[in-house]
């Protein structure tokens, strides 16, 4: 394409050389420019593009957009001066692909809890109502029913536009997508024309990253303030910051709830292992989703359903047919009457939800076992958190690793542990090994026994010291469980 078409709607501080050069690609890695290419240098946490300008043009860059202009400019290159390459490199991507987002109904999903479930089931549910339909998540990403592998739960830009330019191409009518405060805040998402946006919860996670939870809570409410004036927002009127994102919005404004009044109000009239009982508004439904928190996440699918346009009774009939997402509250029941849940539970809300449901539908005779670490090189602030909500709503715990990454393990236990109460340090232990650590809970465990292995969920590795591992919870502790049977 054309950089000059590619820098339309992009604010430009300077330009030298000429625009009126056609580009190949876009890339933000130098190492992966080739020929007639335009180099984006983005300023990193760790690494700033701007040092690898001078190797971008050795292999090829024609152009350079950049923050700041380097001391040694070469004849015949382009350089491009603007404030912030990421919002640059979004605009540019969006135009590069012909602006998908605007030829497909785009939904975004944010919040500390729920978005890959929310998102996943209104894939599930659109695609059961016969549209053809896209995921962008933590989990996966799908185009129809081809699945591609997702690394992030918000993608770069040109990730992005990529897929939705795909999507595109193969007809798809609805895109519901997960977004990020990382996303939102390292502009990925800018230059993207979403036609409605819906806000879960906000709780404490990410602080490593954001430093404090106004500063988290900021940055989602752009995601709003940005949705134009035909969008719609639909936000948890029972979370004190629902409001907050309404504030400076421009969509129209819709509420959902279980608490208060809202657009759209649900009553949990039976919570059981085997699914809830909802009221939603007049009528009633059983899903086969368990928790309040999930009722939460159902009252919000028939929001955005609703508003889309689709038919009451039709969306309640596709609502009781969704099926649990990978690794939120997914369990088992091993012959020997052991009751396994894995749930991706990884900041102190999640847990409490998660603990909360359980204790609300077990009989008390039974041992709640939790098996819970924290990530490292992760916002350290939750640990101490997650060890009090865990040794107090559990009869024993097991603190391990979840992925420890480049932190001693035993030290991030040791945080954990810095929350646990004294009258509740008899239930616990620290096992580092987090296979050793489940294989010990189902030992411990005895018939009608409740192990809960929360953190990692439909994760499938383990990261250690900058190497992944084959690890997955669910199948790791359904192994131990057919060991004890034999």
């Amino acid at each position: 394409m054309n950089l000059r078409d590619l820098l339309y709607t992009v604010t430009l501080n300077a330009v030298v050389g000429s625009t009126d050069v056609i580009i190949s690609q876009l890339k933000f890695d130098s190492r992966e420019v080739e020929f007639n290419d335009c180099f984006i240098a983005i300023k990193g946490s760790e690494v700033d593009g701007h040092q690898y300008i001078q190797k971008a043009i050795e292999k090829g860059a024609l152009a350079i957009i950049c923050e700041e202009l380097p001391e040694h400019i070469i004849n015949g290159i382009t350089y491009v001066q603007v404030d912030d390459t990421k919002k640059a490199l979004a605009i540019m991507a969006a135009s590069y692909f012909g602006n998908p987002s605007k030829k497909l109904k785009l939904i975004g999903i944010t919040g500390t809890n729920g978005k890959t479930t929310i998102a996943t089931l209104l894939y599930q549910l659109f695609k059961n109502a016969g549209f053809q339909v896209g995921l962008i998540s933590t989990v996966k990403i799908m185009i129809l029913n081809e699945e591609f592998k997702a690394t992030h739960t918000t993608p770069d830009s040109l990730t992005l536009n990529s897929y939705l330019n795909k999507m595109v191409f193969e007809g798809v009518d609805y895109c519901f997508m997960e977004v990020s405060s990382h996303g939102i805040h390292q502009k990925r998402t800018e230059g993207l024309h979403f036609e409605g946006g819906i806000f879960t919860n906000l709780t404490q996670d990410h602080l490593d990253y954001h430093k404090t939870f106004a500063a988290y809570r900021d940055v989602k409410k752009i995601f709003f303030d940005q949705l134009p004036k035909g969008a719609f927002a639909l936000v948890n009127e029972d979370d004190k910051n629902g409001m907050v994102m309404m504030q400076n919005t421009k969509a129209r404004r819709f509420t959902y709830a279980l608490k208060t009044q809202a657009n759209f109000k649900a009553q949990v009239l039976e919570n059981q292992f085997s699914g809830l009982l909802l009221k939603i508004n007049s009528s009633e439904l059983w899903s086969k989703l368990i928790g309040e928190f999930n009722a939460y996440n159902l009252l919000a699918i028939y929001g955005v359903a609703t508003i889309c346009g689709l038919e009451e009774l039709e969306v309640l009939r596709l609502i009781s047919e969704l099926e649990s997402v990978s690794g939120r509250f997914q369990y088992q029941i091993s012959d020997s009457k052991i009751t396994a849940i894995v749930d991706y539970a990884h900041t102190p809300d999640a847990l409490k939800n998660v603990l909360e449901t359980i204790n609300s539908i077990r009989t008390g005779n039974e041992t709640l076992i939790t098996v819970v670490g924290c990530g490292g090189n992760r916002d350290a602030g939750k640990r101490p958190k997650m060890g009090h909500i865990a040794s107090a709503l559990s009869d024993k715990v097991i603190f391990t690793s979840d992925n420890p990454r480049n932190e001693d393990p035993d030290a991030i236990i040791r945080d954990i542990e810095k929350g646990v109460e004294p009258q509740n340090f008899k239930k616990t232990l620290a096992i580092s090994n987090r296979r050793q650590a489940i294989k010990t809970a189902c030992q411990l465990a005895t018939e009608n026994d409740i192990i809960l292995i929360a953190g990692k969920g439909h994760e499938t590795y383990q990261e250690i010291k900058g190497e992944r591992f084959d690890f997955d919870d669910f199948k790791i502790v359904n192994s131990f469980l057919k060991e004890l049977n034999k």
